[in-house]
């Protein structure tokens, strides 16, 4: 199958679901994790009439928990020492963890790890599906839906916490148009708040890059179809 026979399948799914939960729950919080999810949510902004705070791609919470993981392999330190973030595209080339706004109990990752580590620290991360597809011969299952869980957390129970989310840009980081992971803040009516953080040029150049990736994937399907 082709990737593209494969992203219609998905499509007609992901359009199918939306539509059944909008007739049994017109106020549903939509969140996507079939991928490519960054256009699964895409199409799902497109081919429904909900407000864009109800539509919540996942990747971006599952990615930083890899992040968060591999900093602390890295650091020899609990996993809850560190915070990172992982934005950008939700696959191993467009995803961009956030090394530069790392930190062990608010100190800078950069004053333990050199630039070396904090490099091969970047590479784990966007390979973290792959690594585990190798290792299991299939997707993981677990990390994903303790993913969902935490978002579902933050809705219901109105947290106003902080998750890198795919969500639909209007001019946010310069981008329009389209669904990619940023900072969210969510609570009771999904995204709450798109928090538009200040980031380096480097940082501003790889998410653009991963823009055009997502874009060029979410040509291969007719949204409003």
């Amino acid at each position: 199958m082709t990737r593209e026979e494969l992203i219609g399948i998905n499509a007609g799914i992901v359009r199918s679901v939306s539509s059944n939960l909008i007739e049994h729950s017109p106020n549903v919080i939509i969140i996507v994790v079939s991928n490519p999810m960054d256009t699964m949510a895409y199409l799902v902004h497109k081919s429904t009439n909900l407000p864009k705070n109800r539509i919540i791609g996942m990747g971006g919470a599952l990615d930083s928990a890899r992040f968060k993981y591999r900093l602390s392999e890295a650091l020899g330190c609990p996993a809850s020492d560190v915070n990172g973030m992982v934005i950008g595209g939700h696959s191993d080339k467009g995803m961009l963890p956030l090394i530069e706004k790392a930190v062990r109990n608010s100190v800078p990752v950069s004053e333990f790890l050199s630039e070396e580590r904090m490099a091969q620290v970047v590479e784990d991360t966007k390979v973290g599906g792959a690594t585990l597809t190798g290792l299991l011969g299939t997707s993981a299952w677990y990390a994903p839906g303790a993913a969902v869980s935490a978002l579902v957390q933050a809705i219901g129970c109105d947290q106003k916490k902080m998750f890198p989310c795919s969500a639909l840009l209007e001019g946010e980081f310069g981008l329009s148009d389209i669904s990619i992971g940023v900072p969210c803040i969510l609570g009771a009516n999904g995204i709450e708040k798109i928090v538009e953080i200040e980031l380096s040029a480097s940082e501003k150049a790889k998410l653009i890059e991963s823009a055009e990736g997502v874009r060029k994937t979410n040509g291969l399907l007719e949204v409003n179809a």
